[in-house]
């Protein structure tokens, strides 16, 4: 797992570096100006086929420490052999110590340094830019010059503009975009990715994400909320099957879904399960459904009821449902069952007579919306999956809202109710109980297909059956399948890919 951070976390992390271990923050800032130059030339190389001083460079640079960065990039550069020159936007007065020294060196070099405030000085050509006008601290929408100097980056539209740290009017928490943001095409960040630049839309504005080791030492006493992502390493977490296995070995899955005329949800849940490496998968089904869920996918079980029997005779549908949940080791619940007063029941019997970890997913999330009542059911054993739309009528929250903060709203819901909470978007939030947040940065934009919920309600389940715990499987369920995804779409095409596709490169993990 990598570790993400906010900027308040940042600033913890930089400050006991600092003032507690001593390393002087100009040994910090000459270490981050190399990186950010040495990624840039190699960058814009592979880009274009040419070398970074066949170009002219512009950096712009804020008031604070991010500035003095931008400084000390400019005079690495044209020691190089760079054409460059230094733009300074903002109150001068301003200035920090360590930008004074920074631009006292770049103009004892020759470097040319100019104010975006004065006039003519925004007409000069340039072929790639240097971001170094905020830095990870900006929690206030920008405004007066610095807006102007963001608004001149999108019309002068250099071919090549590098971030540093992060975009420039991006938050670093939230991935906000505070009144305006510069869009780059390489951001390079120090020490650690920021969260903001994992979510949308900062995710959008911060291009290729590179974070560079500049020297932070180990600190792990930061406050707020702690942040993460997977990466290709944490494959190995998958278990090997056991020579000596059967099918019971892993696990049970019951998946409690398809209406008449819906059966695709729970075909696709069930596949992505047995993909996934379940041992067993059982449908609960409607009876409509047998024939086609017999020749999609002969190796699952079958349990069949119809709906209006169970309205007329609620006591033996109920007792079918206990039997059931008691077979499973782990249950979907939700996937196209549409509405009725069966399914309201259903979902009232799977919440109550469940003692295995659940997964709540799409109808099933509906049905709690439709009867609020059903909320008081959720227990720690629970697993809920809403987009943004089941999770406003959850929540009655909008929304827009919602999307501000999805972390935030991921956790308030998780904490409010005991559960883990995967809340899916372009990038998923999982808030786990242990009080880790998950920020999804694996998948493609074609996985947005119906049924793409469906296999990660199914992968999700089929990790517990390997026997991981509920909130790992949430959270790494929600990398996997965003990995299936991408590497399905390579084959697949950006609109041609299908959800039983993503299911099926599960197969693909080791």
């Amino acid at each position: 797992m990598r570790r993400l951070v906010t900027g308040e976390q940042m600033k913890e992390i930089d400050s006991y570096a600092i003032h507690t271990i001593g390393i002087p923050s100009m040994v910090l800032m000459e270490r981050a100006a190399l990186c950010v130059a040495d990624e840039m030339e190699q960058a814009f190389s592979r880009t274009f086929g040419r070398g970074l001083c066949t170009a002219k460079t512009a950096v712009f640079c804020g008031t604070g420490n991010n500035g003095a960065d931008g400084a000390a990039i400019a005079r690495i550069l044209h020691l190089r052999g760079c054409s460059v020159f230094l733009v300074t936007v903002g109150d001068r007065s301003r200035w920090t110590p360590e930008l004074r020294s920074q631009i006292a060196i770049a103009r004892n070099l020759g470097i040319p340094v100019r104010r975006f405030e004065e006039p003519g000085e925004r007409n000069d050509s340039f072929d790639a830019a240097v971001d170094a006008l905020f830095g990870v601290g900006l929690s206030r929408e920008v405004e007066g010059s610095f807006r102007e100097a963001i608004r001149f980056f999108d019309s002068a539209r250099p071919g090549f503009t590098v971030a540093v740290d992060i975009p420039s009017g991006i938050h670093s928490g939230t991935g906000a975009v505070l009144g305006a943001a510069v869009r780059a095409d390489l951001t390079v960040t120090f020490g650690y990715e920021k969260a903001g630049t994992a979510l949308y839309p900062g995710r959008g504005f911060a291009g290729r994400v590179f974070v560079a080791d500049i020297g932070f030492p180990p600190y792990d006493r930061y406050t707020g909320r702690r942040y993460f992502c997977y990466e290709e390493k944490d494959m190995a977490q998958i278990p090997k099957r056991r020579a000596e296995a059967h099918k019971g070995t892993y696990g049970k899955v019951l998946i409690a879904a398809g209406s008449e005329g819906m059966c695709g949800a729970a075909y696709l849940s069930a596949l992505a399960a047995y993909r996934m490496g379940a041992g067993l998968v059982k449908i609960l089904t409607v009876k409509s459904n047998a024939q086609a869920l017999q020749t999609l996918l002969p190796e699952a079980i079958l349990t069949l009821y119809s709906p209006e029997e169970a309205d007329r005779e609620p006591e033996v549908f109920k007792e079918l449902v206990e039997q059931e949940c008691a077979w499973a080791s782990v249950i979907v619940l939700g996937p196209g069952l549409g509405k009725g007063r069966y399914v309201e029941q259903l979902v009232q019997h799977v919440l109550l007579s469940a003692y295995v970890p659940i997964i709540v997913d799409a109808d099933g999330l509906n049905a709690v919306a439709d009867y609020p009542y059903l909320a008081d059911y959720l227990t720690e054993n629970v697993i809920i999956t809403p987009h943004p739309g089941e999770m406003a009528r959850l929540t009655g929250q909008e929304i827009a809202k919602l999307r501000e903060d999805l972390a935030e709203a991921a956790v308030r819901y998780s904490e409010e109710r005991g559960v883990t909470c995967v809340l899916k978007d372009a990038a998923t939030v999982t808030a786990r109980r242990d009080g880790a947040v998950y920020i999804g940065n694996s998948g493609t934009a074609a996985m947005a297909k119906a049924g793409s919920g469906d296999v990660l309600a199914g992968t999700i389940a089929g990790l517990i059956a390997l026997g991981f715990p509920e909130d790992e499987a949430a959270s790494f369920g929600v990398w996997l399948h965003g990995r299936a995804g991408s590497r399905a779409a390579e084959k697949s095409g950006e609109h041609g890919l299908l959800a039983s596709e993503t299911a099926n490169a599960l197969l693909e993990r080791i």
